[in-house]
């Protein structure tokens, strides 16, 4: 039996339109372990993939209107599940290239080989920086982050010592990370700044 012969689907698009909140309920029933399907597909973990399902199903939701009766329901949520997945991969890869390009954590341990004098005060000022960086995260973000990225912990052992869900771990240590990049993204704007510029120009800095 398909989903739209247990309930006509029209029927039920019309009331969720006029905002029959039971019966928008039916429909992620219905088509729930279908959209999951695609979103596991894409990031092969079932915890985010029920996240991203449940995204992906609120987006839905907010497009309900512009469904065309006369297409087939099911057809049009898959596609709007696989694009919608797209977006999400194309963003995650977007922010984990923003963090390998502007954060090192290996910048936070000392060099095993003894460097010149001027490549010994550029690593100074990048972990200065960094710390200044880590520094300016809420507490939350910045523990998340020393203990993944610092310490090495994996994302069980953080998630057992702060006694907190591991999706939350994981969410705290993404929006740490992208955070931190901001941070040090502002820190070396304000170095090059005006003020900085001008103390350059006259020898005074």
């Amino acid at each position: 039996m398909t989903p739209e012969s247990a309930d006509p689907i029209e029927a039920l698009i019309q009331r969720c339109l006029q905002g029959d909140q039971a019966a928008w309920e039916l429909i992620v029933r219905q088509y729930w372990r279908k959209v999951f399907n695609v979103a596991y597909k894409f990031v092969g973990k079932h915890d985010e993939a029920e996240d991203l399902a449940q995204d992906i199903f609120l987006k839905i939701f907010k497009s309900l209107d512009t469904f065309d009766r006369r297409a087939n329901f099911q057809t049009w949520l898959i596609s709007i599940s696989r694009n919608l997945c797209i977006d999400h991969y194309r963003s995650v890869r977007k922010e984990r290239e923003t963090i390998d390009r502007d954060v090192d954590a290996n910048e936070l341990s000392p060099q095993s080989h003894d460097p010149g004098p001027v490549a010994a005060l550029e690593q100074q000022d990048r972990v200065q920086l960094l710390k200044e960086a880590m520094a300016a995260l809420p507490e939350t973000l910045r523990t998340a982050v020393l203990l993944r990225d610092i310490h090495e912990l994996s994302y069980q052992e953080i998630a057992d010592r702060l006694r907190l869900p591991e999706g939350t771990v994981k969410s705290r240590i993404n929006r740490g990370r992208t955070e931190l990049a901001r941070q040090i993204r502002k820190l070396r704007a304000d170095d090059f700044g005006p003020a900085s510029a001008e103390l350059k120009r006259t020898g005074a800095y």
